[in-house]
């Protein structure tokens, strides 16, 4: 019997994306030292789409893999991302300004202009991941499949780059499609790129933003992909009671500063899409039980199995913790929308690349995983290593 295809799917979320990093830490320590990655496929959607491709590459050593991914977000500092010098950050922002001003005046002087300069993060990539190894990765058979997502401005299609063993045949559905390409630096800028935030990526014959706008059905790639069982390691709403919600749902007096609306935007992007897709395949799932063993052959449904590992405390709380973290320069140009008030510690969340959160994060990942150790390895069909080698704290 052949054995299943168990797909790996990590979701956007800028910094919050080290929370994945922690889960990956504990699901390296469940195997053996040597073991080649469990997930033959691999999906990554905005800054798990780094995480995603350094998976790929390291396909045949997923403990290397994962203890490269440690030592990057356990010291990365925010102008390892984006420029936070004064210059920088001022220049960035007149001209972004200058531009939208320009704009209502139909004289287009936006392009490529963000509100922050993500050169460093260029200069990162292009200097630590070496994408040709994805190749490597598939010739070996540790690897079926890369999916690296990103937006079409021009189309508003969401495209999924994908790069794998031959056979995989293109898909097109309702304003999403899957492009055979081999996976290149710029399809993990594009997808990271935060609208506003960071800069369209020009691919082919249109520009291209955050894979998690417009994605629509982000399970469904690693489907298309040959993916037989899915573990999605997500960015949602975590540990929130009903009384925080009643909390947060009687203090609607004060009017949203623009943090709280950016912020409240971001999770639209980052997080709706993926809990709409989970509740549509649970639907399906209930569906195909209820259809005889008989008649299911000839039916296009099918039951999937999904795991998803999810933040067990609210980030933004964490984020407000270590705002402090953020470069001067920054804070006072997120000040200026709010983000020092109530509630604006959400957008921080999503840019606060320091190396105290983003070890808050790995933290929480790590000890959400070793919660679900059970679940985990039985979703695998590994047996726990009894003799583990603990990777770096």
């Amino acid at each position: 019997m052949q054995r299943q295809k168990i797909g790996l799917i990590l979701t956007g979320g800028g910094a919050r994306a080290a929370y994945q990093v922690g889960v990956l830490k504990a699901i390296a320590e469940f195997l053996p030292r040597n073991a080649a990655s469990p997930f033959a496929i691999i999906c990554g959607t905005s800054a798990g789409a780094l995480n995603a491709a350094t998976l790929a590459i390291n396909a045949a050593h997923f403990r290397k893999g994962v203890r490269y991914l440690l030592n990057v977000w356990k010291n990365f500092h925010v102008d390892e991302v984006y420029r936070a010098d004064f210059v920088g950050v001022s220049r960035n922002s007149l001209r972004w300004l200058a531009g939208l001003l320009l704009s209502s005046f139909g004289i287009n002087k936006l392009n490529h202009v963000s509100l922050l300069d993500n050169a460093p993060l260029v200069e990162l990539l292009e200097e630590t991941l070496p994408c040709e190894k994805i190749q490597e990765s598939i010739d070996k058979g540790v690897l079926h499949a890369l999916s690296i997502t990103a937006s079409g401005y021009g189309s508003g299609h969401s495209v999924a780059f994908y790069q794998g063993v031959e056979g995989i045949e293109p898909w097109k559905r309702a304003r999403r499609l899957g492009v055979p390409t081999q996976i290149e630096i710029e399809h993990l800028l594009a997808s990271s790129a935060i609208p506003f935030i960071f800069p369209a990526v020009h691919i082919h014959r249109e520009y291209f933003g955050d894979g998690s706008m417009r994605q629509l059905a982000p399970i469904s790639s690693a489907l298309h992909l040959g993916a037989d069982r899915v573990m999605v390691v997500g960015m949602g709403h975590g540990g929130g009671t009903d009384i925080d919600d009643a909390a947060r749902r009687g203090k609607i007096d004060d009017y949203p500063s623009l943090a709280q609306i950016a912020g409240h935007a971001l999770d639209s992007i980052f997080l709706d899409s993926m809990e709409v897709d989970l509740e549509r395949l649970k639907r399906i799932n209930q569906t195909v039980s209820l259809i005889p063993e008989a008649i299911r052959p000839g039916i296009k449904l099918r039951h999937v199995d999904v795991l998803v590992i999810s933040p067990s405390q609210p980030i933004e709380k964490i984020a407000e913790a270590h705002l402090h973290g953020m470069p001067w320069t920054i804070r006072i140009l997120l000040r200026a929308v709010g983000v020092m008030r109530r509630r604006g510690a959400n957008l921080v969340s999503y840019l606060l690349f320091d190396k105290a959160y983003c070890r808050a994060l790995i933290d929480l990942g790590y000890q959400d995983a070793r919660k679900h150790k059970a679940e985990i390895m039985a979703f695998l069909a590994q047996q726990p290593d009894v003799s583990q080698d603990e990777l770096p704290q």
